[in-house]
């Protein structure tokens, strides 16, 4: 939805200590330091669901692991964010048909329907770092075919909507594998701010430098941005490789489930135990992604986030999908101005991510969540009314820090509460709630622009953003959220 401290070879930063390639091989591992607390938790806490201080120290590290990870993540941000403002200016050029312009969206987001769960049954049993390799090292022969299309003038809007759909559907399993690697890289204590650091660098790079890049780029001509799109995915592939061995041990054994209905899940046993349903059969690709979403289902606090983020995401990604047309006729901007807005969302996702770990400790992330609601209101109302430029990019801004704190409170929890063997499959079950929202989104904003008028989408919006922050206020409560920051993930 704090790169400022950029180089990771500065022992400064966060990201700072030596690699440790012993650790990067152990899948279940929850720490960058085998010998810190956090990794002898098994041996020195006898009980596993006895509570332990996870309370990170300001200046401890994230290690080089994650710097690389972080670093690939960043790169390649530049030129999806790239990509992302020069797609609509393409097909805007070739069309003024709010459906075909938010066809662009659909495509985009169809693939996450479609291969969002057997993805996340993919990156459990794969190394997931080989597979973000290959997925990167795919997405830049796509966007080769797609900038020489440009550069000989042969380029249709049916040929960027292919090349968008083939890309898409790499990043659905891409974005699944690099958020189950993070727990493998880092200790449970410093997901927030791993998070915060991931979160930090894509909003800094895709939008603050990528919004006003893509769009100058794209006037100077339009293959630039896809061509820069294929370099930074170039050099995301070379810097995952440097990585130690990531997740390449063979499942074949299933996770257990939490009790139905549960806002904590109990303590699990080891992934081998002998008591495991299936310990000795691997699981067909069905029941797997069947099971990613039963244990999603069943587990209460992240079955009710997940939900919560689909239904917004119906109605922001309606506005978004016709913002390039709303920038156009209603706040009189060009293609830089319409790259600018996207860096005014990344100003306030940087400043939400560099703080995101302190602000979420100060307000609780009960605070946080509901606070996040009262935006996306105050958004579409701003976005339905307003024709100042100056306006709507303050509310992207307030927006961005929104945006990135929910991203870390929400991805920070599914990987406390969710089973290591089972990330994969639990984020790619989230992700599909989440992406149905952006799809039926995608075709509402053009249809409602079309038939109500170009600000039908934000009326829309602002409705059914008061009336989900009236419904759900109650469900995030203080006792629920504390009590499974509280409760740890049992490791192998």
């Amino acid at each position: 939805m704090g790169a400022g401290r950029g180089s990771t070879e500065n022992d400064s930063t966060d990201l700072g200590p030596a690699e440790h390639p012993e650790n990067a091989s152990r899948p279940y591992s929850t720490s960058a330091d085998p010998s810190s607390a956090n990794a002898n938790r098994a041996s020195a806490n006898p009980d596993p669901v006895a509570p332990v201080d996870d309370t990170p120290s300001r200046h401890e590290r994230l290690g080089s692991a994650f710097a690389k990870l972080w670093t690939a993540s960043t790169t390649s941000a530049v030129g999806s964010g790239l990509a992302t403002v020069a797609t609509p200016l393409f097909v805007a050029s070739r069309t003024n048909n709010p459906l075909v312009v938010s066809a662009a969206a659909t495509i985009t987001w169809l693939p996450w329907l479609l291969f969002a769960l057997p993805g996340g049954v993919l990156v459990d049993r794969l190394d997931r770092r080989r597979v973000m390799i290959v997925i990167d090292w795919v997405r830049v022969a796509a966007l080769a075919v797609l900038g020489a299309a440009l550069v000989a003038d042969r380029a249709s809007v049916a040929l960027l909507y292919v090349v968008l759909f083939l890309i898409s559907v790499g990043e659905v399993t891409f974005r699944s594998a690099s958020q189950a690697f993070v727990p493998d890289l880092v200790p449970r204590r410093l997901l927030e701010r791993a998070n915060g650091w991931l979160a930090g660098g894509s909003m800094l790079t895709a939008g603050l430098v990528a919004g006003p890049l893509g769009g100058f780029l794209y006037a100077v001509t339009p293959s630039l941005p896809f061509l820069a799109n294929a370099g930074t995915y170039t050099v995301s592939a070379i810097l995952l490789g440097l990585i130690g061995a990531g997740y390449a041990r063979s499942r074949k054994t299933r996770a257990p489930m939490p009790t139905k209905n549960t806002d904590v899940p109990g303590p699990r046993p080891p992934i081998d135990a002998p008591n495991a349903v299936g310990a000795d059969v691997t699981p067909s690709v069905w029941a797997d992604m069947v099971g990613g979403l039963r244990w999603l289902v069943r587990q209460r606090l992240l079955r009710t986030m997940a939900v919560l983020i689909g239904l917004l995401n119906v109605t922001l990604t309606a506005a978004m999908s016709v913002l390039v047309l709303l920038a156009k006729e209603r706040l009189h901007l060009g293609s830089v101005g319409y790259g600018a807005l996207f860096s005014c969302l990344a100003v306030g996702g940087l400043v939400g991510s560099a703080f995101g770990d302190r602000l979420i400790g100060w307000v609780t992330a009960t605070w946080t969540i509901r606070i996040g609601l009262v935006v996306e209101a105050a958004t579409h109302l701003v976005l339905a009314t307003s024709r100042s430029s100056i306006a709507v990019g303050a509310v992207f801004v307030a927006f961005g820090v929104h945006g990135a704190l929910w991203t870390i409170a929400s991805v920070s929890l599914r990987q406390r509460l969710t089973p290591p063997e089972m990330l994969g499959r639990v984020g790619s079950a989230t992700l599909f709630v989440s992406a149905g929202g952006n799809c039926v989104g995608a075709i509402l904003g053009g249809a409602l622009a079309t038939n109500f008028g170009l600000t039908a989408p934000y009326w829309v919006g602002f409705v059914v953003a008061v009336v989900v922050a009236a419904m759900t206020w109650r469900v995030f409560d203080r006792a629920t959220v504390t009590a499974a920051y509280a409760s740890p993930t049992v490791h192998a």
